[in-house]
C-alpha cells in the first residue's frame, strides 16, 4: 500500500485500533481485510452493506465510523460512531475525541463539548484535553478571529482531490488526484483516487487563473508527489513523495509504502538531482516541508520516533554546507497528541499549520503563532471562519506583501473531495492598547505614590519613565501583541521589574504591581545581588562587553549607589570549573572591571569601587574539575557579587 500525504499521520490510529474479527460473518471479515490493508472505500461498501441488513456490532460500527473518519468524512463518520455509542457509551478513550471531531462536522457542538468533557476525564494528561479545559470558550474566541478573510474557488479544481499549494515565481504549484489520461492509471486504494502528481497554474490576475499542467515530468512519478516549497532564488525545491527513488519502492516492516522529503535542483530549466534527505526512514513518514525566513531551517511533519501524537511538527537545521542537523520536536504548546501538520512560514515569520488537536471548528482547522516574538510563550491563535470550518481545512499559504493566498478544505459545495480556495487577507482592525496599573505596598495594599514606572521595550531600550500621582495608578500607549518589561521603583522598596505581552486586540491590558518593604537593612558584608536578585550578570560566550540584558540588572545596583552616594562596593566575578584556573581567572577579571567601567561610566566614583575576579577558585558547591555536575550546578557556580564594604 502507498501512503497518501494527505492522510498519512492516521497510520498511527491504525496501528493503535485496528480491531480484528468479529463474529463469523464472511462479509465482516471480508470488509475486515479491507480496513486493515487501508483499502477504506472498500470495506465501507461492505461494512454498509451488513448494517443495512440490521446486523450490529461494536466493532463494526467502530471500523465504519473509522473508516470515513480517516478519509476526512466526518459527517458519514459521526453516523456510525452515534450508533456505536447508542449500543454502548463505554469507549476506548480516543473514540470520545473522534466522536466529538464528527460531531462538530455536523455543528453539533453542544454534544461534542460534552463528549470532550468525557474525553478529558478519562485522559488527564492529554495536552488535547488540557487545552479545551483551558479554553472552555474556544467557540468565542473563534468567532472574535473571524471574518478577516474573503474566500473564492481558486480555479484550478477538479472533480478529484487538489491541495497542497506552494508560489513559485508568479504560479501556483499544487497537488493533484486528477486522471492524466492514458489507457491506464494507478489508483490509491484509500479512496480510489489517482496517486498525485504536481501542477503549475500561472497565477495571471485576482479573478483569473492559468489552465494547469503537469509541473515536471523529472519530479512527478506513478506514486504520491505533493506539498513543495522553494527557494527564494527558485533553484532548489523541498517536496514530499512516496518512498520512491530511481524507479525503486520501498516498505516499512508492514509493507506499507510510506513518505520522504526529497530535494531537488534546477540546472539549465530542468529539476535534476533528485535526493532524499538523510532522516527520512522506511518505518515512518516525513512530509510536508516549508523554510524559514532565512532559509536555515526546514520545518516538515512526521510521525517518526519522539513524535509525541499522530504527527508533529519539526525542525532540522540545513548547514552552509548543505548538510543537515538532527531533527528537533517543537514541542508543545504546538504538538499535540493528535495531527499537526502541512506547516508554513509567511513573510512576517508567522508559523501557519492545521491542527485537529487545537480547539477547532472541527477537523483540520488552520492555527497561526508568530515567531518573532521570542519571549518563552507562544500564544497560538485558530484564524477562525470563513478559512476554518467544520471540516478539514487546511496547507495555508499566504503572500503577505499583497495580503492574498491558497488554502485547501474539504468542504461542501466543492468539486472534488479536496478543494484549492483562493483568498484575500482583509486590512486589520485598528488595534489600540493601554497598558494599565496600580502600585500597591504587598503587605498592605495600600496605594504607592511617587513610585517610578519604568517601560522597556524587548531589547531593554527605555521608551518612556512616569511617577504616580496620589491614586498609584501608571498608563502607558503600548502596540498590541508586543513584548514589553515594566520596572517599578519606590524608596524603601524594592525594585521589580518583568516582561509582558501586550494583548492582541483592542483594550487595555492591566499590569497591577505590588512592591516588598526593603526589611534587612544593608551593612557592610550584604552582597547587593542577593538582595536585589541578581544571580548573574549575563555576557556572550568568551566575551566581556556588558549586554543590554547585564545592563538592565546593572541599574538596580546603580540605583542603590545613588541612593547612597558614601557606599563603597567590591565587585567580585566568579567562573565555574569547566576551562582552565588561568583562563578562568582571566576571563572573570575581565567581565568584573567592564562592569566596574559601566559604573563609572554611568557617574559612580572610581574610589568608591574595587573589581576583581576570582575564577573558579571560590566554587559554592562539589563542582570542581572532573567533577559531574548538571547544568544548573555549574550555573551556581557562575555567578556575580556586589560586597558593600562602606556605607
Amino acid at each position: 500500500m502507498k501512503l497518501s500525504s494527505k492522510y498519512f499521520s492516521y497510520c498511527a490510529i491504525l496501528l493503535l485500533f485496528t480491531l480484528h474479527g468479529f463474529g463469523q460473518n464472511k462479509s465482516v471479515v471480508n470488509a475486515d481485510k479491507k480496513f486493515d490493508d487501508y483499502s477504506f472505500i472498500d470495506a465501507i461498501d461492505t461494512y454498509e452493506k451488513v448494517a443495512d441488513k440490521g446486523y450490529k456490532d461494536e466493532k463494526m460500527f467502530q471500523k465504519l465510523g473509522d473508516s470515513y473518519y480517516f478519509i476526512a468524512d466526518l459527517v458519514k463518520a459521526e453516523k456510525w460512531y452515534t450508533e456505536l455509542f447508542s449500543m454502548n457509551e463505554v469507549q476506548e478513550t480516543e473514540y470520545y475525541y473522534r466522536y466529538s471531531q464528527s460531531l462538530k462536522a455536523i455543528g453539533n457542538y453542544t454534544k461534542a463539548d460534552k463528549m470532550l468533557e468525557k474525553f478529558i476525564a478519562k485522559s488527564a494528561n492529554d495536552e488535547r484535553g488540557k487545552l479545551f479545559a483551558n479554553q472552555r470558550n474556544y467557540l468565542e474566541d473563534i468567532k472574535t478571529n473571524s471574518g478577516r478573510y474573503e474566500i473564492a474557488d481558486a480555479g484550478v479544481n477538479s472533480e478529484y482531490s487538489d491541495y497542497g499549494s506552494s508560489f513559485y515565481d508568479k504560479n501556483l504549484i499544487f497537488t493533484s488526484a486528477r486522471d492524466i489520461g492514458g489507457v491506464s492509471k494507478n489508483v490509491f486504494m484509500w479512496n480510489n483516487e489517482s496517486f498525485t502528481n504536481l501542477y503549475l497554474s500561472e497565477i495571471k490576475s485576482d479573478t483569473d487563473m492559468g489552465k494547469p499542467e503537469l509541473f515536471s515530468s523529472s519530479i512527478n512519478t506513478k506514486f504520491h508527489e505533493s506539498t513543495p516549497v522553494f527557494t527564494k532564488d527558485g533553484n532548489t525545491m523541498y517536496f514530499t513523495r512516496n518512498n520512491y527513488l530511481d524507479g525503486k519502492k520501498q516498505k516499512d516492516s508492514r509493507k506499507v509504502t510510506l513518505l520522504k522529503l526529497y530535494k531537488a535542483t534546477k540546472v539549465d530549466e530542468k529539476w535534476v538531482n533528485v535526493q532524499e534527505l538523510p532522516f527520512n526512514s522506511n518505518e515512518y513518514s516525513v512530509a510536508h516541508p516549508t523554510l524559514s525566513l532565512d532559509e536555515k531551517t526546514l520545518y516538515f511533519a512526521s510521525d517518526m520516533p519522539g513524535t509525541n501524537g499522530l504527527s508533529d511538527l519539526f525542525t532540522v537545521t540545513i548547514n552552509a554546507d548543505g548538510t543537515f542537523g538532527k531533527p528537533q520536536n517543537l514541542g508543545f504548546p504546538i504538538n499535540t497528541e493528535a495531527r499537526e501538520t502541512f506547516p508554513f512560514i509567511s513573510q512576517e515569520n508567522k508559523l501557519y499549520f492545521a491542527s485537529d488537536g487545537h480547539p477547532g471548528l472541527g477537523g483540520l482547522d488552520i492555527f497561526v503563532v508568530n515567531l518573532a516574538v521570542n519571549n518563552g510563550t507562544k500564544t497560538i491563535k485558530n484564524i477562525g471562519a470563513p478559512i476554518n470550518s467544520s471540516k478539514d481545512d487546511f496547507s495555508f499559504l499566504i503572500d503577505s506583501k499583497n495580503h492574498k493566498g491558497f488554502f485547501t478544505s474539504n468542504r461542501d459545495g466543492g468539486k472534488g473531495s479536496d478543494d484549492i480556495y483562493k483568498f484575500t487577507e482583509l486590512p486589520k482592525p485598528i488595534c489600540v492598547q493601554i497598558l494599565k496599573g496600580v502600585i500597591t505596598d504587598q503587605d498592605s495594599g495600600a496605594v504607592l505614590s511617587n513610585s517610578k514606572v519604568s517601560l522597556f521595550d524587548e531589547k531593554f531600550n527605555l521608551i518612556k519613565e512616569i511617577t504616580t500621582n496620589a491614586d498609584g495608578s501608571y498608563a502607558f500607549d503600548v502596540v498590541c501583541e508586543k513584548m514589553y518589561y515594566v520596572r517599578v521603583q519606590n524608596q524603601d522598596y524594592e525594585t521589580k521589574e518583568g516582561p509582558l505581552t501586550i494583548a492582541e486586540t483592542s483594550g487595555e491590558t492591566r499590569h497591577p504591581v505590588s512592591l516588598q518593604k526593603i526589611k534587612k537593612p544593608i551593612l557592610v558584608g550584604t552582597d547587593l545581588a542577593k538582595m536585589l536578585n541578581i544571580p548573574r550578570l549575563y555576557f556572550d560566550v568568551n566575551k566581556s562587553v556588558i549586554r543590554k540584558d547585564a545592563a538592565f540588572e546593572l541599574e538596580k545596583i546603580l540605583i542603590v549607589l545613588k541612593e547612597y552616594p558614601t557606599m563603597k562596593i567590591d565587585i567580585r566575578s566568579h567562573t565555574d570549573s569547566r576551562q582552565t584556573d588561568k583562563y578562568n581567572e582571566s576571563l572573570s577579571d575581565r567581565r568584573a572591571q567592564a562592569t566596574k567601567a559601566w559604573l563609572i561610566a554611568n557617574g559612580i566614583t572610581t574610589d568608591r569601587l574595587t573589581a576583581k575576579g576570582y575564577g573558579e577558585s571560590r566554587l559554592i558547591n562539589k563542582c570542581g574539575d572532573n567533577v559531574p555536575c548538571t547544568e544548573e550546578e555549574h550555573q551556581a557556580n557562575r555567578r556575580s557579587e556586589f560586597i558593600v564594604t562602606s556605607i
